[in-house]
């Protein structure tokens, strides 16, 4: 069996995760997510059962925790992990890991602004990211960021420009080298994919 489950907090995630289990030669046999952490770490007990019977990747996102361990921690409480429980923590959001890919991101974004070297030192990528889209030509800027007055930080169009973008463009090898926290997702995922072909 070299299918697994993906849980995640948001579409983007969703979409990041299920090109980081494809790139390992993982197949996505459910898509599990709810708006907001809140939804994950309520299920972890229920992750860790899952991940006894099929593999599970889930993705969330550091924010303000201090680091990964920490979060892993609160989260899983009592609960043992399993071995093929995958509990991966994007430093500090997902979006770390969009800016990583440099070059992918300058055909998204244009050429303006200042790209971040070390994306996973961002006290706040998803900001940053927003700031670059500033000044991206103006059909991908009214997508992506927000109308003057809007609720939300994002633009209606985020998640869909964004998740097609990564599943067409972004690539997980590039922006590992500029992100250690995705180097070791993928290296987690590689390793779990050679266990599964021995089983």
């Amino acid at each position: 069996m070299k299918w697994i489950f993906l849980a995640t907090e948001d579409e983007l995630s969703e979409k990041v995760g299920i090109r980081l289990a494809t790139e390992a030669g993982l197949e996505i046999g459910q898509c599990l997510r709810r708006n907001g952490f809140g939804y994950l770490k309520s299920r972890v007990a229920n992750f860790c059962q899952m991940a006894k019977q099929a593999p599970v990747l889930l993705i969330t996102d550091l924010d303000r925790k201090q680091c990964a361990n920490t979060l892993i921690d609160d989260w899983l409480g009592n609960h043992e992990k399993p071995e093929n429980f995958l509990f991966r923590v994007a430093i500090r959001e997902v979006e770390s890991w969009i800016l990583a890919d440099q070059e992918a991101l300058r055909k998204l974004l244009g050429k303006k602004g200042q790209l971040p070297h070390r994306p996973d030192e961002l006290a706040d990528p998803k900001s940053a990211f927003l700031s670059l889209a500033q000044n991206a030509p103006k059909n991908i800027k009214e997508e992506l960021v927000a109308q003057r007055g809007s609720v939300s930080s994002q633009g209606v169009g985020y998640n869909a420009i964004l998740g097609q973008w990564v599943s067409e463009s972004w690539s997980p090898t590039r922006a590992a080298e500029r992100s250690p926290s995705l180097q070791r997702t993928r290296q987690r995922l590689l390793e779990l994919s050679e266990r599964l072909k021995k089983t």
